[in-house]
């Protein structure tokens, strides 16, 4: 059991406020899940895997592929605060859910 945390690296946000889109991300999607996905997930280390794409398209993609897929998943807007504009994609958590099915959808990303 993992998760797979997704981030727009074209975006350029700092190091905070990628780490809070990830947190908003995973807390999402950890929410999404049922519970005896959450409940295996914690049990096992709540293992992640934060990887990059280069656009929003990518993002969205890639959350559609998690829904038709019948997996946990939220894409995450944000507020607009800080350093980027308000309603801006900027990240997709997957799962938690068995590793080799997330695999299938975020095998070819690059780690960030």
């Amino acid at each position: 059991m993992k998760q797979a945390i997704i981030i727009r690296s074209d975006l350029k946000m700092g190091k905070g406020k990628i780490a809070s889109q990830a947190a908003h991300a995973s807390i999402a999607a950890y929410l999404d899940a049922n519970g005896a996905a959450r409940d295996r997930w914690k049990s096992g280390g709540m293992a992640k895997i934060v990887l990059k794409v280069s656009s929003e398209s990518e993002l969205t993609k890639l959350h559609s592929a998690a829904k038709r897929a019948g997996l946990p998943s939220e894409l995450i807007m944000d507020r607009g605060l800080t350093q980027i504009e308000p309603g801006t994609t900027t990240a997709v958590a997957i799962g938690p859910a068995e590793d080799d099915v997330i695999d299938k959808i975020t095998g070819k990303l690059k780690l960030l």
